[in-house]
């Protein structure tokens, strides 16, 4: 019982069955006591997240000190570059495979989930966005002016912020997710959707799994290192997304889940995952752009023109660096080029969050996997600089 107690992974799937199970069979009054509790747990989580950025990504800037401008311009170019590459597999393999099946799409008839009994509300202290850009400003001016003592205090913040994921926010995701599944299934979103999540996200999550052995085998060639000894440490993390659709919600376990790799460099993981989980969102870009195309021949009777998707693509990559880190946070920040590249009106926006939402949580998955592959191939650029007398 303590070995099942202390296994993350099996905590989280047993949140899982619990959650379906759950949610299958309640009544709408104890519904709306579990979506009390989601609401409740997810708000101190995501209260949580702004502080977790600022803690990891402000001390690991200073500890790189003439590294830490390269660095942010490297996440950054290999952030970028990982979506658009995602994107682009995806829409060529959207005008393959597309035209060839018999999708249906319905996404009606879904329970309404009942209102919150108590809706308790906690605010951030600041957007996620306005964390990763106040942690990088303090980093880097820290650097600039060696102030010692900043530095001292972000690092013991650090250190807080830790003892935080590790005793008060990993101990709470199992009943996050039992409570988002247990609404899922409520609702209808797991059985009534079955044939569209069956057809279509199986499609796209073989598509995950390749982006991602692309993506670990360029970080194994730039390292030198075996990428197993990374991702092989990512199951709670892969579990933790799913269940929570969140790249920012599954912060506090992607950072354990890198800091057990031997062959990643500390500072390195303590910049790269906390920024990633915000900015590079690969797994959900690749989701998108395949579902908008699905969405189009469902509604529209044919793919959008290649020069449209490539135009999409490109702004998206760029959406995607600046979108929330929170279910549904890359598809509701590229909305505007989905009506206005893609020309869908209020139907097909409406099917494409309806689907999108569906798998989010396996793009979410891929999203925080995927950073693990960029921590390595910055790893190994470090490394390399330190070698040759750059640190």
């Amino acid at each position: 019982m303590s070995k099942i107690k202390d296994n993350l992974i099996v905590l989280l799937i047993l949140a899982v069955v619990v959650g379906i199970i759950i949610g299958l069979m309640a009544n709408e009054g104890i519904i709306g006591i579990i979506m009390t509790i989601k609401h409740v747990v997810g708000q101190f989580i995501f209260f949580c997240v702004p502080l977790i950025i600022i803690g990891f990504i402000t001390p690991s800037i200073t500890g790189l000190k003439s590294n830490a401008s390269k660095m942010l311009g490297s996440v950054l170019l290999i952030a970028y570059l990982s979506s658009v590459g995602a994107a682009t597999f995806s829409g060529i393999a959207g005008y393959l495979i597309i035209p060839n099946l018999n999708i249906i799409s319905n996404p009606e008839g879904l329970r309404e989930l009942p209102k919150l009994v108590l809706e308790l509300n906690i605010p951030q202290i600041m957007p996620v966005m306005s964390a990763l850009v106040f942690s990088i400003v303090m980093g880097l001016t820290i650097i600039w002016t060696e102030s010692k003592t900043l530095e001292k205090i972000f690092n013991e913040f650090n250190n807080v912020m830790m003892s935080v994921v590790r005793k008060m926010i990993i101990p709470i995701l199992p009943f996050f997710i039992a409570t988002t599944f247990a609404g899922l299934a409520y609702e209808g979103g797991i059985t009534k959707q079955f044939p569209v999540f069956i057809s279509v996200i199986l499609i796209v999550i073989v598509g995950h799994f390749i982006w991602l052995t692309v993506l670990y085998s360029i970080a194994g060639g730039m390292s030198g290192k075996n990428p197993k000894e990374v991702f092989k440490h990512y199951g709670p993390a892969y579990l933790t997304a799913v269940g929570t659709m969140s790249s920012a919600a599954t912060l506090p376990v992607a950072l354990d889940s890198a800091r057990k790799s031997s062959v990643l460099d500390r500072e390195v993981v303590d910049f790269t995952i906390p920024i990633c989980s915000t900015i590079h969102l690969c797994g959900s870009v690749l989701t998108e752009v395949f579902f908008v195309m699905t969405v189009s021949q469902v509604l529209y009777g044919e793919l959008p023109a290649v020069a449209n998707m490539v135009i999409f693509i490109i702004l998206l990559g760029v959406f995607a660096i600046g979108a929330p880190g929170v279910p549904g946070g890359t598809v509701m920040a590229s909305l505007g080029l989905i009506t206005g590249v893609l020309g869908f009106d209020d139907s097909g926006v409406a099917l494409m969050l309806t689907i999108f939402a569906l798998q989010d949580s396996f793009g979410t998955a891929c999203n925080i996997v995927g950073d693990g592959a960029i921590a390595l191939m910055l790893t190994g650029i470090y490394k390399k600089d330190k070698a040759n007398g750059k640190a």
